[in-house]
C-alpha cells in the first residue's frame, strides 16, 4: 500500500466543513453531517477524519465500545479467550470515503488507523467488530482478514492480536 497524503484528526465540528462530504452512501453522509457531532457529545462515538490538503473531509470512520458474546466467535478463537460471557471489543460502525477519492487506497488507511488505535487504546480490547452495510463493504473487511460472524455475515471481526501484524506490514499508514 502507498502512503495516502491525508492527515487523520479527531472531527472537530467548529473546523471541519461536514457539508461537501459525498461517499454516494445516503446514510453515511447523512451520519457525517447530522448524527456525528450527537455522538460524540454524547460519548457514544469518537469520529475521526481524512483531511485534504485543503482540509476537505475525504474520509471518515467511527469507533465505539462494544462486546461480541463469546459463542458467536470461531472455537478456534474462543480457545484463546478468557470464558466470558462477551468479550471487550471495539466497534468500527461506519468508514466512508468522498467519492472524488475513492480507489486510492484511503479506505485500507482508514482502517489501518482505526486498528492501530484500536490496539493502542488504554482500555483493552479483544477484537475490532466491523457492521458492512452490504456484501461490497464485507467483501472490503475479508480483504483484510476480516472474518464474518457465522450468525451475522455482516457484521466482521479481526482479533486485535492479528491487528497488531497486519499494522507491522503496513507500518507507513497514517
Amino acid at each position: 500500500m502507498s502512503r495516502a497524503p491525508f492527515l487523520i484528526a479527531t472531527l472537530n465540528a467548529a473546523v471541519h466543513d461536514r457539508s461537501r462530504f459525498n461517499s454516494a452512501s445516503p446514510a453515511l453522509n447523512c451520519y457525517l453531517r447530522e448524527q456525528a457531532t450527537q455522538d460524540i457529545r454524547r460519548r457514544v462515538a469518537a469520529c475521526f477524519v481524512a483531511l485534504g490538503d485543503d482540509l476537505r473531509i475525504v474520509g471518515y470512520y467511527t469507533l465505539s465500545s462494544a462486546s461480541v458474546p463469546l459463542p458467536d466467535l470461531p472455537v478456534e478463537v474462543q480457545r484463546i479467550l478468557p470464558r466470558y460471557m462477551a468479550v471487550p471489543a471495539v466497534r468500527t460502525g461506519r468508514l466512508a470515503v468522498d467519492v472524488d477519492f475513492q480507489n486510492q487506497g484511503l479506505g485500507s488507511s482508514l482502517l489501518i488507523n482505526a486498528l492501530r488505535r484500536a490496539t493502542e487504546a488504554e482500555i483493552p480490547a479483544t477484537v475490532l467488530m466491523v457492521d458492512a452495510k452490504d456484501e461490497q463493504a464485507a467483501a472490503f473487511y475479508r480483504r483484510h482478514d476480516f472474518i464474518p460472524l457465522a450468525n451475522s455475515p455482516l457484521t466482521l471481526f479481526l482479533p486485535l492480536a492479528t491487528a497488531r501484524s497486519f499494522i507491522l506490514k503496513n507500518t507507513d499508514e497514517p
